[in-house]
């Protein structure tokens, strides 16, 4: 337990306010289903950009991240570059095209509703099975917010593990619930400036500055600390190692609560502006978080003769020994920004599933919009509490958790995203057949161990989803003039809105 509690949890209460605050100016802006599952498509660049990537990063960018760098060395750097890479390219691939083709298919909101409306499938079997794998998904994702912020009350105010992560499901529901998608995107903005500058700062005042004698006394302690291609032990990597690191990039092709950013936005021109802020912001922050483990070696190797008994916590250890608890608690703060930045984010794409592309779909076609906000706003609390559940494991890992969620989101999602996109001769048959090999391939694999099975379980995922997209479609016949047509007013107005 740190010393000046007061200061920090003053520093939390007001960083809270502010938050609540913008939940309810929100909320008076929240009229019907669009305005609180998507914002009513108003997001300028900035909070387009910096609300993916807030939404993207979780609390597993001051946590697990710098968790790794701290095991791993430099070699943490081909995680960190998948994922910068994944970035830009989830920007170019998808989100032009993904906004312009949702408002074709008769303004979607949700993916599993894109998707349908895509394909024509009026039998709701392709929107059901995507809903399904979106909640079995974001129940470990948001889990994994959840474990971090018990994680982050515990170490800063000395709480129980088990009340720590109850408070944080207080705090991240609490705007969620009322706001809906603006006040996660507008929290976002500031949570997104808020954990770039921490990234910044910390590893700064931790090296004292000196990146030349912080390389110097790494290698002093030990060299492979300073490549790619070595353990810490000086054994090689594996290419499978390797491979399943940077396929971390993967990832981003099928992330719900991402890809929700892109359709959010207000024209396709804003999202170029928007592409190279979030593309700036992603590089800050990959190279601030290795850097903040890399510190932290040297940190705990002077300072603390046991070592550290969880690597995660290794941001919130640096910030407590270098900084007066003032900014302490304003940098802490960037680790709730970090967690109710994305949580919120997997809460209310959850909750769409459960109100637009089940509860509307298969039991209430004819519901209301203000039947269909109070489901949605019901499903936050109920998913919350779920999520909770799975999050009381103590020594459950960040890291683990999003590792898990990430994958299986790539694959069930991200080919079937990217081949609808750009493929006209895919059908409902190969979407659903995507989606179902996808998902399967992550749970199944994730089950077996040594060998190739070693092996990230996103890339046997996507892979796997992508032949069976494409042999699918193949050969269950051509989609319908229908769909066909739809797709041809896409491409004529993804021209005319370039």
């Amino acid at each position: 337990m740190i010393d000046n509690n007061i200061a920090i949890t003053a520093t939390f209460v007001v960083y809270l306010v502010m938050m609540l605050v913008i939940g309810v100016y929100a909320y008076k802006r929240t009229i019907n289903s669009s305005d609180y599952f998507l914002g009513g498509r108003s997001l300028g660049p900035w909070p387009a950009a910096l609300s993916a990537g807030a939404s993207d990063m979780s609390g597993w960018l001051l946590l697990g991240l710098p968790g790794y760098a701290y095991s791993a060395g430099i070699g943490s750097l081909w995680l960190a570059g998948g994922l910068f890479i994944g970035t830009w390219l989830n920007w170019l691939i998808c989100a032009r095209r993904l906004r312009t083709y949702s408002i074709e298919a008769d303004d979607a909101l949700t993916i599993p509703e894109y998707l349908a409306r895509r394909f024509e499938d009026k039998s709701n079997v392709l929107q059901s099975v995507s809903a399904v794998f979106i909640l079995i998904f974001f129940l470990f994702y948001t889990s994994s917010g959840l474990v971090a912020g018990g994680k982050l009350f515990a170490t800063v105010f000395g709480l129980d593990y088990s009340i720590a992560v109850v408070v944080g499901v207080i705090c991240i529901v609490s705007y969620t619930l009322f706001g809906g998608f603006l006040a996660v995107a507008w929290t976002d903005l500031v949570q997104g400036l808020l954990m770039a500058a921490a990234l910044m700062i910390v590893p700064i005042a931790a090296m004292n500055g000196s990146v030349g004698d912080l390389v110097n006394s790494l290698e002093a302690k030990n060299p492979h600390l300073l490549t790619l291609w070595t353990d810490l032990s000086g054994e090689p990597l594996s290419l499978i190692a390797i491979i399943s690191l940077a396929a971390w990039g993967l990832g981003y092709f099928g992330q719900p609560h991402i890809l929700a950013r892109f359709k959010a936005t207000r024209s396709n021109k804003d999202l170029t502006s928007a592409r190279r802020i979030a593309v700036l912001w992603t590089g800050v922050s990959m190279v601030g978080a290795v850097f903040v483990g890399l510190a932290g070696i040297l940190y705990v190797d002077t300072n603390m003769a046991g070592g550290l008994e969880d690597s995660e916590t290794i941001f919130m250890l640096l910030v407590n020994a270098v900084f007066h608890p003032v900014v302490a608690g304003i940098l802490l703060a960037a680790i709730l920004a970090a967690i109710m930045s994305t949580a919120d984010s997997q809460l209310l794409v959850s909750s769409s599933a459960l109100a637009e592309d089940l509860y509307k779909q298969l039991l209430r076609p004819k519901a209301s919009q203000t039947e269909i906000v109070f489901v949605g706003r019901a499903a936050v609390v109920g998913l919350s509490l779920i999520a909770l559940v799975l999050a009381m494991e103590p020594d459950s890992s960040v890291l683990g958790l999003v590792s898990y969620a990430w994958a299986g989101f790539g694959a069930a999602f991200g080919p079937v995203i990217i081949l609808s996109l750009y493929w006209r001769r895919m059908n409902r048959f190969g979407a659903i057949a995507g989606v179902v090999i996808g998902g399967v391939t992550i749970v199944v694999w994730k089950q077996l161990t040594g060998g190739i099975f070693d092996l990230y379980e996103i890339v046997p995922g996507m892979l796997f989803a992508t032949i069976g997209i494409i042999a699918t479609s193949l050969l269950t016949g051509e989609p319908d003039e229908a769909v066909k047509a739809r797709y041809d007013r896409y491409e004529t107005r993804l021209l005319t809105e370039s």
